[in-house]
């Protein structure tokens, strides 16, 4: 994926410094996602970053204060992508199988086309920074986590919608959405973003997705 598609500015809410330019500190969002992706958080240093940005850590440091804000701010942007792109879907006329297959395509797509964002985004960010934030990260990552629970939401009350009006089976909404999304993100897992790949290969992948979860919503 090429640097210049990668990494719209995050949100103004970030953890970088106030007098941060946006361009710089996408260059760093694109190395970092890159390598995290590659390494894992723990694994990855601030040296790391700055080696695929041929630079040295000052330039970092000069929007960064740490690796876990840099990691935070990969997370909150991956899923302010996802929110922008699903929400008007589960917001709108559309039947509620409709509105799902929708949400579902767009999910999966938008993983495929900004994976190293996306693959990052599902690590467990909990896990990474438990114990290890200052006060100003706290108040960060809880952010990221009510975003992470308002996107779940979304298909949440759609899932509602569908059950009452009796296009889905009988279930029960906040459970059936786990395995809905968990299957979504498995992607990360097993999806490689290849050079030959275009948009024929990933709207396929998407259909499967589409179609794996639609069946098992059906009366």
């Amino acid at each position: 994926m090429a640097p210049s598609r990668a990494a719209p500015p995050p949100p103004p809410e970030s953890g970088a410094r106030p007098a941060a330019r946006v361009e710089g500190r996408d260059a760093i969002l694109v190395a970092a996602a890159a390598a995290f992706t590659e390494r894992g958080y723990t694994a990855t240093t601030i040296d790391d970053i700055a080696d695929r940005l041929g630079a040295t850590k000052g330039r970092v440091y000069h929007y960064y204060r740490s690796k876990a804000d840099i990691f935070l701010d990969i997370h909150r942007y991956a899923m302010q992508r996802m929110i922008d792109m699903v929400k008007p879907i589960a917001e709108g006329r559309a039947a509620p199988a409709e509105k799902i297959a929708a949400m579902v395509r767009a999910h999966a797509v938008l993983l495929m086309t900004s994976f190293p964002f996306q693959r990052v985004s599902v690590q467990g960010l909990e896990r990474h920074l438990a114990g290890r934030v200052t006060e100003r990260q706290r108040a960060a990552l809880d952010g990221v986590i009510r975003m992470r629970d308002a996107y779940e939401d979304l298909f949440v009350r759609v899932l509602e919608e569908g059950r009452k009006a009796r296009a889905f089976r009988s279930l029960e909404p906040r459970r059936a959405v786990k395995p809905i999304l968990g299957a979504l993100n498995w992607l990360t897992v097993w999806y490689r973003p290849r050079p030959e790949d275009g948009d024929a290969s990933r709207t396929a992948i998407a259909e499967e997705m589409v179609e794996f979860v639609v069946r098992g919503l059906r009366p």
